[in-house]
């Protein structure tokens, strides 16, 4: 959990240029995001990397695929009684707060700038060359 007491948020612009330089609250995010894609590398089995707007445009699959995953996976009886739809559609990813936004694919692009946005595409491309993270 965070310390309730973090101090002032930083603006956007600070925060953008903090994560462009590596730094956040507990590691730099793209190592962060690249540790998890080499770990479910090595042990799909036991590591599950998913992207948030795959999941948002077809959450069904997901919700299946993560049950399974966890070991509680739905029954043919709980299939059709729409069980999935049930626990997909009123669920919400973040909670509301300070840190979090409305969790829309492409909600950046009405915060970030074309420049912070190009900033970041070339970071991740180049932090990420070589997977199939992108």
């Amino acid at each position: 959990p965070l310390p309730k007491d973090n101090g002032p948020l930083n603006t956007l612009e600070e925060s953008f240029a903090m994560f462009c330089r590596g730094l956040s609250m507990y590691s730099p995010f793209l190592d962060h995001v690249l540790s998890y894609w080499k770990a479910y590398q090595e042990n799909p089995d036991q590591t599950m990397f998913l992207k948030y707007e795959k999941m948002r445009a077809d959450p069904l699959p997901y919700v299946k695929r993560l049950a399974e995953f966890m070991g509680c996976g739905f029954t043919a009886e709980e299939e059709k009684e729409e069980a999935v739809e049930k626990v997909a559609f009123p669920s919400s990813f973040y909670p509301k707060s300070a840190y979090f936004r409305k969790g829309k694919v492409r909600d950046w692009s009405n915060y970030l700038t074309p420049e912070m946005a190009a900033g970041i595409d070339g970071l991740m491309e180049e932090r990420f060359k070589g997977t199939e993270t992108l």
